[in-house]
């Protein structure tokens, strides 16, 4: 796998707005009940926030040389663990949060980044933002 930076950088703003806009409405629907609308939506911008730029900018850095499946099975175990990581970061202190409400926001923040990989690969097969 090998890109220029220069690509990254122009690919990340679009792929960032294409990732919240699929993951968003996910984390919408699937995070806890006991979040607010605007807890979730903020959640939906920024998580994505925190992992994009690495999944996009320095995993490709970091993994220049190797095949493409290696890149993809390392970057989208990251985003999701990463993400749940600083979700439970975020809300660790919120004591209202039983296991089934951490489970279930979990559950959200796996499928919403599942959910972006699988848009991104439908994408890329048909060369609409394919970069790897």
């Amino acid at each position: 796998m090998s890109l220029s930076s220069e690509v990254l950088w122009y690919f990340l703003p679009f792929g960032y707005l294409l990732t919240i806009l699929i993951e968003t409405p996910i984390l919408l629907l699937g995070l806890s009940p006991k979040l607010s609308s605007g807890q979730k939506l903020l959640c939906g911008i920024w998580l994505t926030a925190c992992t994009y730029p690495i999944v996009v900018l320095v995993l490709p850095t970091l993994m220049y040389g190797f095949e493409r499946w290696q890149y993809l099975v390392v970057a989208e175990i990251f985003a999701p663990v990463a993400e749940c990581f600083i979700f439970w970061l975020a809300f660790r202190t919120n004591e209202i949060f039983g296991a089934s409400h951490w489970t279930r926001s979990f559950a959200a923040i796996i499928v919403a980044n599942l959910a972006s990989f699988g848009v991104g690969e439908i994408f890329n097969a048909y060369g609409w933002f394919g970069l790897f």
